[in-house]
């Protein structure tokens, strides 16, 4: 880490003066008088792009000489070069995997899992589809999971049109994709073969709106900034009242099942590091506006002020696989 305008040792004193009275934290009212330099390097989950890319944009006008670079290889990819030590926070739409735990556990790399936001999967189709208004979480089975044989529209619910449906939707390295295979089908992956794959969110919005007969998905916040292009599908979760994904529906939890927790986890060694540590508080701080402004549902005042204390006693590990509500899992 660097510091300037000052000499380093003088800076260095009043900086560990600042973390000390603080609690780990120098605010950033104390350090608008000590400028920061450095890099915080994050990479991962689409759908957690314009959070993070938000609050880097706000946090440079606070610390303009800390360079923060944010990379979208989804949330497997960010995953992977978390646990190589390439990167210091991870974006996820999704809670860490067994798979990465363990390899995070062969390499020593500790890490605090913090929620940030709510987020809606996003079901939709083409403007010019008129019968798809709404849509159960059988048929979506039945349309996407690996053993599929349904290729008609006419195969999923009667009445529907004797057309053949083409399938868009988040790349294999997706948290978006893992979320909405293991929620409909029942496991992460599985997924029929016969789709049009892509991490780049733009790809899908243009084969939808340009297929008469393509249905996808994605995050909501996407859906909301092409909703002049695509028609938005209500979701049965089985109680026979489809609900429209909307921020509303989403915080309620009335939007069922296609709901969930968006993440970053952030590397305890990382953390060690003044500018990192300094951007994460930053961003905890302002998650809850800058989640809204990005179209996502913030999380309840009381989880924001769990997770920033969780992050401050550095509590390591991750809730995955544990039940209950964000508010029993991180209070």
């Amino acid at each position: 880490m660097k510091l300037f305008p000052m000499k380093n040792l003088i800076l260095g004193a009043a900086l560990a003066g600042l973390v000390a009275s603080c609690g780990g934290h120098a605010n950033n009212e104390a350090l608008a008088a000590i400028q920061l330099s450095g890099s915080v390097e994050i990479d991962g989950s689409s759908t957690v792009f314009p959070i993070s890319e938000g609050v880097a944009e706000e946090y440079r006008k606070v610390q303009p000489d800390i360079r923060v670079k944010i990379g979208v290889s989804g949330t497997g990819g960010g995953f992977k070069k978390f646990i190589a030590g390439e990167i210091d926070i991870a974006d996820a739409s999704r809670f860490i995997k067994d798979k990465e735990l363990k390899s995070c556990a062969e390499v020593g790399r500790e890490f605090v899992e913090l929620p940030v936001a709510y987020d809606g999967l996003a079901v939709v189709v083409n403007t010019g589809n008129d019968f798809v208004t709404s849509i159960t979480v059988d048929e979506l089975n039945r349309m996407w999971n690996a053993d599929a044989t349904t290729m008609k529209w006419s195969d999923i619910r009667q009445g529907w049109p004797e057309r053949e449906f083409l399938l868009f939707a988040p790349g294999q390295d997706s948290g978006t994709f893992d979320y909405f295979t293991e929620t409909i089908n029942g496991k992460s992956g599985n997924c029929r073969h016969d789709v049009t794959f892509s991490e780049d969110d733009n790809v899908l919005v243009n084969g939808v709106s340009g297929t008469p007969d393509g249905i996808g998905f994605f995050g909501l916040a996407y859906y909301e900034e092409n909703a002049d292009k695509l028609n938005l599908v209500a979701i049965d979760g089985g109680n026979g009242k489809p609900v429209l994904p909307t921020m509303a529906t989403v915080e309620s939890g009335e939007y069922a099942p296609l709901s969930r927790p968006l993440f970053i986890y952030v590397s305890t060694e990382a953390a060690k590091r003044a500018e990192v540590d300094d951007f994460i508080h930053f961003y905890l701080d302002n998650a809850a506006e800058l989640s809204t402004d990005a179209g996502y549902v913030p999380l309840p005042a009381k989880v924001y002020a769990g997770i920033k204390q969780r992050y401050a006693d550095r509590v390591t590990g991750s809730k995955a696989g544990m039940e209950g509500s964000l508010e029993s899992l991180y209070l």
